[in-house]
């Protein structure tokens, strides 16, 4: 007799995401493994905690853990650190078996994060999970990434009306040859971030400018605002440059993590992505490589990085929604967990 009653649910607290990041690792790399992939995942996990602590802070009421009580040895003590289960070291103990996160920005959901820890699989608690972080989300559009390797998640999305619309390449590398990157148009000039906000503080004239320039582009291109997520992106250590016409009208902006993640970067029009996109490559030089996930309607963007000696990585993901959520041949997301 199968006397297992499934795992408790409740609210994510700041404690479990430590966790929650081991239990990412883990699941992925397991049914990566199932398809004979090389992984490839980061074993540094503190830029995934530090964006699912975001989350946290900006949606805690559509970010759900599913726990059992921590795993014990075989003489009954608690597992040490050695030991323990991917998801051991959850708050008050427990061990985390599943956990979902979703965000709601202007008049879209977006799901960032589902997970189960690959022993629990096929007992409901990625649905269970899924159904708690669509708190708030009536009436609004319904987006997702999701990897093209997964039938199953993608049937279950689509079924609700999130379905699959648009590749998602993720491309890594350095530019072997910088003429073949896309330059800024004559006139255009790129502004750093730091230049604009100077020493103020949020209420200093360059912060506001700075502010209301990138509002008006999100706007354009997002169809709403988001000044939490440029404040995390900022405080994260991101390098931002706003980018002016030579009337000195905003026309865009760009971001790139130290490490060498691009994005987000977005344009007012189309032709100008692949420029702006050329430019972050050049304006910060990381030790090891440089990585961007590229919306399949940024056509001119992936056409660029190819030839310059980007290759691509991995299975591509798929862009999901209800209705439509980005002008994608304007925009490249931050990550494909917060759009």
């Amino acid at each position: 007799m199968n006397l297992d009653r499934g795992p408790a649910y409740r609210p994510a607290l700041e404690d479990d995401l430590a966790a929650c990041t081991r239990l990412w690792r883990a699941a992925l790399a397991d049914y990566l493994g199932r398809l004979n992939a090389d992984d490839g995942l980061p074993f540094d996990l503190e830029p995934l905690r530090r964006l699912l602590a975001h989350v946290l802070a900006t949606d805690p009421e559509r970010f759900w853990v599913a726990v059992r009580p921590s795993a014990v040895r075989d003489d009954g003590q608690p597992a040490g650190s050695d030991q323990a289960a991917p998801g051991d070291g959850g708050a008050g103990g427990e061990r985390i078996v599943g956990f979902g996160s979703a965000t709601v920005r202007g008049g879209t959901w977006f799901l960032g994060m589902l997970f189960v820890d690959p022993g629990e699989q096929g007992r409901g608690i990625g649905r269970a999970l899924l159904e708690r972080t669509m708190t708030g989300s009536d009436g609004l559009v319904l987006g997702t990434a999701t990897d093209s390797v997964q039938p199953v998640s993608n049937a279950l999305y689509a079924r609700m009306g999130i379905v699959p619309r648009m590749p998602c390449l993720h491309l890594v590398g350095r530019p072997d040859d910088a003429g073949r990157l896309a330059g800024l148009p004559d006139g255009f000039v790129a502004v750093p971030f730091g230049r604009i906000v100077g020493d103020g503080g949020v209420d200093s004239t360059g912060h506001r400018e700075l502010a209301g320039a990138v509002g008006s582009i999100d706007r354009a291109v997002l169809g709403h605002e988001r000044p939490p997520d440029h404040a995390w992106l900022r405080r994260d250590g991101r390098l931002g440059w706003l980018y002016r016409d030579a009337g000195g009208r905003p026309v865009g902006y760009g971001y790139v993590a130290r490490v060498g993640r691009v994005g987000p970067v977005a344009a007012l029009e189309p032709a100008l992505l692949a420029p702006l996109v050329g430019h972050l490559l050049l304006a910060h030089v990381p030790a090891g490589a440089s990585s961007l996930w590229v919306p399949g309607a940024a056509g001119e963007v992936i056409e660029m990085l190819l030839r310059s000696g980007f290759r691509l990585e991995s299975f591509p993901a798929l862009l999901c929604w209800s209705a439509p959520i980005a002008d994608f041949a304007r925009y490249l997301p931050i990550t494909l967990a917060l759009i």
